[in-house]
Order: C-alpha cells, then structure tokens, then sequence
C-alpha cells in the first residue's frame, strides 16, 4: 500500500480515534482529526475504557497528565485494544524526566503498542539509557535516539517514531527519515500530541503500521510547512495549520522528503 493509498483511505474511512490524552491539548487534539478526516473521542473514565477501545478504530494513550483514575482507565483500555486487535499508540510524554509515568510507561510498553511516537529525549529514556530531557521538551537530536528507539522495536514488535528537525521511524528492519520544516509546532500547545492521534487513525487504515507512521508524520509535517507560510505568529500558525490539514491532498506525499537508513 502507497502512502498515498493509506492517506486516502484515511479521510474515506474516518477512523474513530479513542483518545485517552492530556487535558492540556485535547481541544487541539480534537480539532487536528476532525480537520484531517478522523472522528475524535476524548474520554478517560474508567469502566468505560475497555469496552471503547474494543469498538473503536484505534487508541491513543498519552502520558502528559497523568492521574490515578486516567492510569487506571489507560489500563483498561490497552487491555480491550489488545484484546479486540485494535491498534493503539504510546506517547510518552515527559516520560524520564517525572517518576510515575516513567513507571507506568515503562509497564505498559510490555504490552507491545502498535506505535511509539516520543521526542528524542523520551524515546531514550523509555529504553533505559541516559536522556537530558527537561519535561516535555527534548534536549536530545534524533539521531542520537535511533538506536534507543531500534532497541524498542526490536523488544516489543513496535513500530517507533521519534520527532524533530527530522522525523525517524523505525521498525525492527527498516529506519527512514522523514524531513519538513515542523518548526511551527514548537511554538503550539499539542503540536506533538496532536500527531499522536493522526498517527493512531493511520494504524487504522494502513496494513503496514510503518508505512502508517510515515503517511501521519508526512500528512503532518507538509500541512505544517503550508501553515508556516501563512501563519504571522503562533495563533494565525495554529488556525492556518489545521486549515491546511484538511485541505491537503493525499497526492501531496509524493512530495515527501524521505531518506533510508538501514538497521545495523
């Protein structure tokens, strides 16, 4: 399947995308699947979580304000993914920097995600080696967290797709690049965390999860790069970037800036 092919199917198909995420990018979060063709559902209550995850297309869980009830409820909803074969995506967000969702990220990957997208600095410290990560904010390159994230596939059968100036994405075979001008969505609350959810609904219409990461972060990092020729500061950025998100065409991809790396 092209990338073309899975972004197309993408906006066809609409995935339901079950978000269990931070309460700081949720609105964000909403509005970045609505624009690029997904349906949102943003809850976390537990009781509830499981069964969701079982009917919905494919979930996200991430990390960035974590609570008891939210864990309890990102328990059960990995568990009805897993057991319905829904795919679901990690974020780990702050993880190695801040204790208990170093903890539970650190259990919950045994539960072999479909994806794990993170900053370099949380890709690193999710594999046990030493980051300098400060919060949600990476101080670590890409490059110096492949082998970390070539670690995490190779253990839990995950796709890994670490962020920044250019994108990795890595599976136990294969490693690309992925290179576009993000730059913009440093300067938002959920730029990151939005692509977790985007990257989820392709898991949903795509056969081969990596080929999935590369449509999302391409999809992602091309309405961002049109966004940041428009935007004149962060908010005109935010709203001219989800603008671009549902405008961009599927064809758009074969305009991606792609570059192998193989896996030693």
């Amino acid at each position: 399947m092209t990338l073309t092919s899975v972004a197309r199917n993408y906006r066809q198909q609409s995935p339901l995308v079950f978000c269990l995420t931070n309460t700081v990018v949720t609105n964000f979060t909403a509005n970045a699947l609505l624009a690029s063709g997904a349906a949102p559902a943003m809850t976390d209550l537990p009781g509830e979580a499981g069964p969701f995850a079982a009917v919905a297309s494919a979930v996200l869980v991430n990390l960035g304000t974590p609570s008891t009830e939210q864990l309890r409820a990102m328990d059960e909803a990995v568990h009805g993914a897993n057991q319905a074969g829904t795919p679901w995506v990690l974020d780990p967000v702050a993880v190695g920097a801040l204790p208990v969702r170093t903890d539970f990220a650190r259990k919950i990957v045994t539960q072999r995600p479909t994806l794990i997208r993170g900053n370099a600095s949380e890709i690193l410290a999710l594999a046990g080696r030493s980051s300098t990560g400060r919060g949600v904010d990476a101080q670590d390159t890409v490059h110096a967290a492949i082998e970390a994230g070539r670690q995490l596939a190779a253990e839990y059968g995950s796709v890994v797709a670490i962020s920044g100036a250019a994108d990795a994405i890595i599976d136990a075979k294969r490693t690309t690049l992925v290179h576009s001008n993000g730059i913009g969505l440093t300067g938002i609350t959920g730029g990151g965390c939005a692509l977790g959810a985007i990257c989820a609904g392709m898991l949903a219409v795509s056969e081969d999860p990596f080929d999935a990461a590369i449509a999302a972060h391409g999809l992602y990092g091309l309405a961002a790069e049109k966004a940041l020729a428009i935007g004149r500061g962060p908010g005109s950025f935010a709203a001219a970037f989800l603008d671009e998100l549902s405008l961009l065409d599927p064809e758009e991809l074969h305009n991606l800036r792609l570059e192998e790396a193989n896996n030693a």
